[in-house]
């Protein structure tokens, strides 16, 4: 692991266009070698009218893609503060001055490439951000990480592990809380809501917790571009939650709908999103 951010390092000092010609190399060949068959298998069920030459297409963009984020970490991580800001550009964000620290405020920012790039441009803009994030079995790479996150502001960092009583009590204390819950985290505490027409387990805590706490939700979303990435606020969602968990899930989802056929190449297809079936359903991976 030490060599592993030791490589993040050394990419801090490259150029960006060399960063992204390797990550394009390398990123076609993890394809070939990674989650291709996933990857493959989540667009398929996703675009089943786009041939098979198409979504391979996408898949070895979203690998490219990956990479490219995974190397521009050595800036977020290890750069001056002042060269990574300049990378992230936050776009309408009169959609989210009005409320943040204002009231309680859940910005939901789905798993696009850009998500790291996105946080460090919030955080830098709101420095009381706190996120919830899994903990990592290498003790030398879990520091680093949040090392990395705190650069930006003061974060409070929430892990899974503890559940949501600590993430209640910052909603309340009008931390703004950056959320990313479009994973399949199994079956506990989800619903099956449709996700470009297949029945998905889509967690049902953001709804409540905006119940619970009255927190608006804002969504924000971050796209690569070629010289660095931009996250863009949306508007505050109204009349939500509906108290339909089912309804608040498919709204969430279609929402993502619209923002990954911006880009279908940027969103975390790598991810198992449907392993969790409705009971009675084969495995889409077995």
């Amino acid at each position: 692991m030490r060599i592993a951010l030791l490589i993040l390092w050394i990419m801090r000092w490259l150029p960006k266009s060399s960063v992204k010609a390797l990550a394009n190399v390398l990123g076609g060949l993890l394809f070939q070698w990674g989650r291709r068959r996933v990857t493959l298998i989540n667009l398929a069920k996703c675009f089943p009218d786009k041939t098979d030459a198409e979504r391979v297409a996408i898949g070895k963009k979203v690998f490219q893609n990956l990479v490219r984020a995974t190397f521009d970490l050595g800036r977020l991580w290890y750069a001056p503060r002042a060269d990574v800001t300049s990378l992230v550009k936050l776009i309408d964000r009169h959609y989210a001055d009005p409320y943040v620290n204002k009231v309680p405020v859940i910005i939901l920012a789905p798993h696009f490439v850009g998500l790291d790039f996105g946080g460090a441009g919030f955080s830098y803009a709101y420095p009381n951000v706190f996120s919830m994030y899994s903990a990592q079995k290498s003790k030398v790479f879990d520091a680093a990480l949040r090392k990395a996150r705190a650069r930006f502001g003061d974060p409070l960092l929430v892990t899974r592990q503890q559940g949501l009583r600590p993430v209640l009590k910052a909603l309340k204390d009008n931390r703004p809380f950056y959320y990313l819950p479009d994973m399949d985290f199994g079956a506990k505490d989800a619903v099956f809501a449709d996700f470009f027409g297949v029945k998905t387990a889509t967690v049902t805590a953001m709804a409540r917790l905006a119940e619970i706490t009255g927190a608006k939700v804002i969504p924000l979303i971050t796209r690569q571009t070629e010289t660095g990435y931009e996250a863009q606020f949306y508007p505050a969602w109204e009349n939500y939650p509906s108290g339909d968990a089912e309804a608040d899930a498919r709204r969430m989802n279609a929402f993502l709908e619209e923002r990954v056929l911006e880009m279908p190449e940027q969103y975390f297809w790598v991810h198992k999103r449907f392993k969790t079936r409705p009971t009675g359903e084969a495995n889409f991976y077995d």
